[in-house]
């Protein structure tokens, strides 16, 4: 009887923890990315609800 585990090569799980990081850096940028535009369209509406309330 043989054995039937295959013995993974360990290269393949370094290589997987490395792109699972890089899947993880890019959510956290697009997080941020997602904020800082949000943030700013916010900034946005308030400047423009001062700038609209000064001229009426």
């Amino acid at each position: 009887m043989s054995d039937q585990t295959a013995h993974r090569p360990k290269g393949k799980k370094k290589a997987k923890a490395r792109d699972r990081d890089g899947w993880i850096e890019r959510g956290v940028m697009i997080r941020a990315g997602f904020y800082i535009f949000g943030t700013h369209i916010i900034a946005g509406w308030v400047m423009l609800l001062f700038y609209l309330g000064q001229h009426k």
